[in-house]
């Protein structure tokens, strides 16, 4: 897995809410335009430049594509990017306070210590 990858697509959507609201209609083509687009451009980099080599697996990207951050935690992504995404596309789906965060909790009980290492 290219956690490097996946994280940085978590933490660049979550820093532009059109993009979170385009990945939370449009997950499928979010993903398959991000990785065309934006994948290989250089993060923080005030100029074009940009790299060639980074793709996404087909985990990942199959992960990506049906929100399913139970596999992307398992596959080593940051569980904070992962949980501040998610909370901005699927929080007002919940009538109680912290309705999303305590589902995310519920679906990542399964996992106990030591969780997947999340280095880059």
């Amino acid at each position: 897995m290219s956690k490097y990858l996946v994280n940085k697509f978590l933490f660049t959507v979550d820093r532009d809410p059109a993009l979170v609201e385009r990945y939370r209609d449009d997950p499928r083509g979010t993903v398959e335009w991000w990785e065309a687009e934006r994948a290989n451009v250089i993060l923080n980099c005030t100029t074009t430049e940009s790299s060639t080599w980074l793709r996404f697996d087909d985990d990942e990207r199959d992960a990506l594509m049906t929100h399913d951050y139970p596999a992307l935690f398992a596959m080593g992504a940051h569980p904070f990017l992962t949980l501040t995404l998610f909370i901005a596309m699927f929080e007002r789906d919940y009538d109680e306070p912290l309705g999303f965060q305590l589902e995310y909790a519920r679906k990542l009980a399964q996992f106990s210590l030591p969780y997947a290492d999340i280095t880059t």
